[in-house]
C-alpha cells in the first residue's frame, strides 16, 4: 500500500507543477495583454533602432527571431532522437540550443515593446487581433517553459510541448506581421 501511495503522492506533485507553470505562463500572458490594451498607447516609434520606421524593425527582428526558433526546432529534434538521419546529436547541440532561444528572446523584446507601448492591444481586425493573442501567448509560453526547465519531476512530455507552443506562437507572430508587411511593402525594405 504504501508504494501506491508514494506513487499518487509523485503524481499529484507532477500535476500541481505542471498546474502552477502553465498557470504562470498564462498570468503573464493575459498581464500583457491587458496592460497593452488599457494604456494609452504612444502612437508613434520608441525606438526603431536604425531601421526607417517601426514596421521594417518589428518584420526583420521578428524574421531573426524565427530563423533562430527554427535553429533550435531542429538542434531539439537532434537532441532528442528525433531528427531524421542525422544520428546522435554532438555536445554543442545543446549550447547551440541553448543561445539560439536566449538570442530570439532577446530580439523578440524591443519588438514587444513597440507593439505594446506604441500601438497597444488592438482588435481593429482578425489579423490584428491573432497578432496580439499570439504575442501575449508567446510570452506567456515562454515563461512556462523556461520554469518547466527548473521544475523537476515532470512529464517527459512537458519541455517539448511548451516549447511547440512558444514556436507555434512565434510563427504565428511571423504569419500574421512579418510575411504580411513583406508581400506588402517587398524584402528589401529596411
Amino acid at each position: 500500500m504504501t508504494v501506491g501511495t508514494e506513487t499518487t503522492g509523485r503524481s499529484t506533485a507532477r500535476g500541481g507543477a505542471i498546474v502552477w507553470v502553465l498557470l504562470i505562463g498564462a498570468v503573464i500572458a493575459v498581464s500583457l495583454g491587458t496592460y497593452a490594451k488599457v494604456h494609452d498607447p504612444a502612437g508613434r516609434p520608441v525606438l526603431t533602432l536604425g531601421f526607417s520606421s517601426a514596421t521594417p524593425m518589428k518584420a526583420w527582428l521578428t524574421t531573426v527571431a524565427l530563423v533562430l526558433a527554427v535553429g533550435q526546432l531542429i538542434t531539439a529534434l537532434w537532441m532528442w532522437g528525433r531528427l531524421p538521419g542525422a544520428g546522435s546529436a554532438p555536445a554543442w547541440a545543446s549550447l547551440v540550443h541553448r543561445w539560439a532561444g536566449t538570442a530570439a528572446f532577446v530580439v523578440s523584446l524591443p519588438v514587444a515593446f513597440t507593439c505594446i507601448w506604441s500601438l497597444g492591444f488592438a482588435d481593429t481586425d482578425t489579423r490584428v487581433l491573432v497578432h496580439g493573442i499570439a504575442g501575449c501567448a508567446f510570452y506567456g509560453a515562454y515563461a512556462s517553459k523556461m520554469l518547466g526547465l527548473r521544475v523537476r519531476g515532470l512529464p517527459g512530455w512537458t519541455l517539448p510541448v511548451l516549447g511547440s507552443l512558444v514556436f507555434a506562437a512565434l510563427v504565428t507572430l511571423w504569419l500574421t506581421a512579418s510575411l504580411w508587411f513583406f508581400t506588402r511593402s517587398g524584402i528589401p525594405h529596411v
